[in-house]
């Protein structure tokens, strides 16, 4: 091993940059949707669906192309009109996304521990940096889609990941908003993880155990509770 220091992981978006892909986008398309009589709310949750399906389905295609795919195919399903000029305009809001408020002082703080900042992200390597400097904190690594050629919530995501970390898994904590993207997939591993419950869902007794929080502002505590065993 190359090293033996502890290691906490975040999905990125939702978890630490707050995501909010339908507030950006319905600005653009709402014209759109409003001539076709399609409810906001609706095609939002089918585009969600239509998202996961495409990342877990592969062949694996750049983020920002499957961005692009799978808002023309959800308007394709609405009878909506599609440019290429809306997922030209919502990625550039994307790169202005910033972080939640609490989270570059809760991860400075780890950070301070001695804990390792990791990141696995369904991005694109040239998508991600804003991302990554709106933290705040030095990230030791980062792993986006591109680099191991799958997305979460698929198993090569995430054993690209931990071949990256090189350490026992003992010494991993994934710390993650998205439960079907990564507390679901990732319990078969062994590893603690934390559900950064934002929406406040529910979760299950099936794929415990895990620790439940709003956001981040705890996780430092923790991270010294465990350190401390």
């Amino acid at each position: 091993m190359s090293t033996q220091k502890p290691v906490a992981t975040f999905d990125c978006y939702g978890t630490l940059i707050d995501f909010g892909l339908g507030n950006a986008v319905l600005p653009i398309i709402a014209d759109r949707l409003d001539e076709v009589g399609t409810d906001h709310e609706v095609f939002l949750e089918h585009w969600r669906v239509i998202r996961f399906h495409a990342v877990a389905a592969g062949p694996y295609t750049r983020y920002q192309d499957l961005i692009a795919l799978t808002l023309e195919t959800t308007m394709l399903l609405h009878g909506a009109a599609y440019h290429p000029s809306y997922a030209e305009e919502l990625l550039e809001r994307v790169r202005g996304f910033t972080a939640f408020p609490e989270v570059p002082a809760a991860l400075a703080e780890i950070a301070d521990l001695g804990v390792e900042i990791a990141i696995i992200t369904n991005s694109d390597r040239d998508l991600v940096p804003p991302h990554i400097r709106a933290l705040e904190v030095d990230v030791d690594h980062v792993v986006t889609a591109e680099d191991s050629g799958w997305y979460k919530p698929r198993p090569g995501a995430f054993e690209y990941l931990f071949r990256v970390l090189d350490r026992d898994l003992s010494l991993v904590t994934h710390c993650a908003q998205g439960w079907d993207y990564d507390i679901m997939p990732t319990k078969k591993y062994g590893i603690d993880r934390v559900w950064i419950n934002r929406a406040g869902l529910p979760g299950s007794d099936f794929y415990a155990p895990y620790t439940e929080m709003p956001d981040l502002t705890a996780l430092p505590g923790y991270f010294r509770a465990k350190l401390a065993e």
